[in-house]
């Protein structure tokens, strides 16, 4: 097995992309299982700059929140003479993806907005210190016994911060960038937002707003039509029918704020999320903190790992 740094044991490769692998790894120093994300070596500087990396590490470091992965260390590796690779050792979240999930079907209404409300909630934490996600996707969303975390701010950045990639590079997943990604304009927290509105709209019906079967065919349906409304689900509350419509408007400035979505979307299920409070309100008002999970709620959901129950027929 390979050690990095003398104290993170790498056991069992977990995921691949592009540019990085994710290790279940272990903690020799503190004794506990970690994940840590390996970044790419690249050949003639086309590997993943070793700034970014630290820039990463240090927004991600920023978040505490229930329901965001937490990042513990910032290092590099040599694998080749005169190369580091950089590498980041974050929190192990046990569980599913939610893309794992959404294999089956679109998930029942509740859960889906429970989901959600927690996905949101996340972003809230993120938007509140100055940083947005860009890769709000199922895949980045992993459901715990404990509750949603949002895994990945592997492409954060700052709130504003012009969009610094090579032409021709577009970064995140198509199916989930906003429109004004696409023009490659200032990132703001209204592009999560967007992604919120398509990962709301795959776990209600179990696909994405557009028809399309290719990614060259999903850009050009985009540019061409609107989002196709959500069709009628027995049961889903008005205002997060209209509250899913609102984050897919083209126009940034019409899409809702993550703190009042996570608000909304945690009501409109009677559940508890923990946002941060930009301003003092009336106790009265306040949402409790993160406190039990579904089993003391009004809704008396199950786990969200239950398979059985979390799908529609």
């Amino acid at each position: 097995m390979r050690t990095l740094d003398g104290r993170y044991r790498l056991e069992q490769r977990i995921g691949i992309g592009g540019m990085s692998e994710v290790w279940h790894a272990h903690d020799m120093v503190l004794d506990r299982p970690v994940a840590v994300k390996l970044m790419s070596a690249g050949r003639d500087g086309d590997g993943v700059p070793m700034e970014q990396v630290r820039t990463e590490a240090r927004s991600a470091a920023r978040l505490v929140h229930p329901n965001v992965a937490s990042v513990h260390d910032f290092g590099t590796a040599s694998t080749l003479p005169g190369s580091p690779v950089p590498y980041l050792v974050m929190e192990l979240a046990e569980g599913e993806t939610l893309a794992a999930h959404l294999r089956a079907g679109p998930l029942d209404w509740r859960i889906a907005v429970r989901v959600c409300a927690e996905v949101c909630a996340a972003l809230a934490a993120a938007h509140a210190h100055g940083i947005v996600h860009r890769d709000v996707k199922p895949a980045n969303v992993m459901l715990t016994p404990s509750g949603v975390k949002v895994l990945d701010f592997g492409i954060a950045t700052a709130v504003g911060a012009p969009d610094t990639t090579p032409d021709g590079v577009v970064l995140g997943t198509p199916a989930y960038l906003a429109p004004e990604q696409f023009e490659r304009g200032p990132v703001t927290p209204a592009a999560d937002m967007y992604a919120l509105g398509v990962l709301l709209y795959y776990c209600l019906t179990g696909r994405l707003p557009y028809a399309a079967d290719t990614a060259t065919q999903l850009i050009g349906e985009r540019r061409r039509h609107a989002p196709e409304p959500l069709p009628e689900i027995e049961g889903l509350p008005p205002e997060v029918a209209d509250l899913c419509r609102r984050c897919l408007a083209d126009d940034p400035t019409e899409r809702p704020g993550s703190l009042v979505a996570a608000l909304l979307l945690a009501e409109a299920v009677d559940a508890r999320v923990y946002v941060p409070m930009l301003q003092p309100t009336p106790p009265a008002q306040r949402i409790s903190p993160w406190t039990e999970r579904a089993a003391t709620e009004a809704t008396q959901a199950a786990p969200l790992t239950d398979p059985s129950i979390t799908r529609q027929p």
